[in-house]
């Protein structure tokens, strides 16, 4: 067999497999809502690690990772400054909206304003804020498993097919299994992931250098500022790295994907060990930087970036290894694609759309509405993988700078009794607002800050000032749990 019919069988299998463990967890349960949604409340610390796993190391870790290694140098490297500091910040939130979720029956972030400040317009509003920005993170698994089929199936099946092909088989599990089956399927995902990373992120400097010590020497000399602040860049220097550390930080379980599988653990204490063992697995991505420097002493002239890993690995080893690696990067873009997609269908009918359109709609006609508009989520991130050249790295940056705005609004929730509705309706509104200006301007970074830090900054001066401005209201748990009993 040709070396690109190989690799396709590899990666057709391993995809196979995955689709079927997908479809198949959902044949023991009912898929109602709840289910569907949060999986009955019921993932043990393992399932939760897994499914957790499954939505943050991504194609993002593949692609992404090793991609701005090669072609921005040392401002990768917020990613290992971020990472431990997420998991503090999960620590102490995570718990607490779990507690609130168990004990007043919530599914969706937008729920959680809901319950706290009682708000139909403030839950709509956050249901849009998650939608519309976790439409990038959605084009960026869509994107990025374009170029891993198309790449290591030597070109065989071209990105677009590819992307094709894997939104129908992911919209397809999402509508069957919902965050059940994005689960199981992370436990080969993950498998797959963490042998891929070692092996390659170990192998191809010693192929090339004979070891990581004399990679980075031979790096030092041919390459000294792709080690320093800002890199082969001109303006992500120190102010930005500490901003976007600090950012991204504070935001990364803002992500509406996230705070949906926090509500699937059986308990707080789940969250608390989850946040404890879960930066363990960040020892993915220092292996991938590895992939991404010595690519750039070896294919120095890549007209994109984020195919350094893929290429490197294409060029020395055979085509079957090629497919594994190939069907491992698939399943980290259909994973957490699947739990981003039922989170953002879930948000927009349950959140937005019965509060505002249709209040009377059932938990029933949430699901089946829900389900259908998986359909239409995944063809609108489908669009722009195919029509957009933004960098992986920069979809995610992006995203995360929009979903940080939710932050005050959670944080101030959870231990402040001051905070007004109409606070964190202005501080989210502005925040966002600063974000899309600076972003649609091309001004971030702005005087070296990250711009979604500075939307954060502004978002919450103004959620305090008009706080304190307005009338104390007392949080709307008690009349959701009223509503509950009766």
């Amino acid at each position: 067999m040709s070396d690109s019919l190989v690799a396709l069988v590899v990666i057709t299998v391993i995809v196979a497999i995955g689709a079927f463990v997908g479809f198949f967890a959902s044949t023991r349960h009912k898929m109602d809502l709840e289910q569907w949604t949060v999986a009955g409340r019921g993932f043990g610390a393992v399932f939760v690690w897994l499914l957790m796993a499954g939505e943050v190391y991504t194609t993002f870790t593949f692609l992404g990772a090793s991609g701005w290694a090669y072609s921005r140098g040392a401002p990768v490297l917020y990613i290992l400054a971020y990472q431990p500091l997420m998991y503090v910040v999960s620590f102490f939130i995570l718990p607490q909206m779990w507690e609130v979720g168990k004990k007043y029956k919530l599914q969706t972030q937008a729920d959680f304003f809901r319950a706290r400040y009682g708000s139909r317009h403030l839950e709509a509003f956050v249901a849009l804020v998650g939608v519309v920005f976790i439409i990038p993170y959605l084009q960026l698994q869509l994107t990025g498993l374009g170029l891993i089929v198309e790449v290591a199936s030597f070109d065989g099946i071209h990105h677009t097919l590819a992307m094709v092909i894997s939104f129908a088989i992911v919209a397809a599990f999402v509508f069957t299994s919902g965050v059940r089956g994005a689960a199981w399927v992370s436990v080969l995902k993950d498998i797959l992931l963490l042998f891929v990373a070692v092996f390659v992120g170990i192998a191809v400097p010693y192929h090339y250098f004979g070891g990581i010590g004399s990679m980075f020497s031979t790096l030092a000399r041919s390459h000294p500022s792709h080690l320093i602040m800002p890199g082969a860049t001109q303006n992500l220097g120190h102010a930005w790295f500490v901003t976007t550390v600090l950012m991204t930080a504070l935001a990364f379980f803002m992500w509406p994907q996230y705070v949906s599988a926090c509500y699937t653990a059986k308990s707080g204490d789940t969250l608390r060990r989850n946040a404890v063992i879960m930066p363990l697995y960040s020892i993915t991505m220092p292996l991938m930087f590895l992939v991404g420097f010595t690519a750039l002493m070896v294919l120095p002239r890549l007209a994109n970036g984020d195919l350094a890993m893929l290429t490197i690995v294409r060029k020395i080893f055979p085509p079957w290894f090629l497919g594994i690696v190939g069907g491992a990067g698939a399943l980290t873009a259909m994973v957490p694609a699947a739990v981003q997609i039922l989170a953002a269908s879930t948000l927009f009918v349950k959140n937005f759309c019965r509060p505002l359109l249709a209040p009377s709609m059932t938990d029933a006609q949430v699901a089946k509405s829900a389900k259908a508009t998986v359909l239409g989520i995944t063809a609108l991130a489908l669009c722009f993988a195919i029509y957009s050249s933004t960098s992986l790295v920069s979809l995610l940056l992006l995203g995360y700078s929009g979903v940080a705005q939710i932050f005050p609004g959670v944080v101030l929730g959870l231990y402040s009794r001051r905070v007004t509705t109409s606070g964190v309706f202005a501080g989210m509104a502005t925040g966002i607002g600063v974000v899309a200006f600076l972003a649609l301007t091309k001004r971030d970074p702005l005087m070296g800050l990250n711009a979604g830090f500075i939307g954060l900054c502004v978002n919450f001066a103004i959620t305090g000032v008009v706080s304190l401005l307005t009338p104390i209201q007392p949080a709307a748990f008690d009349q959701l749990a009223q509503e509950i009993e009766s």
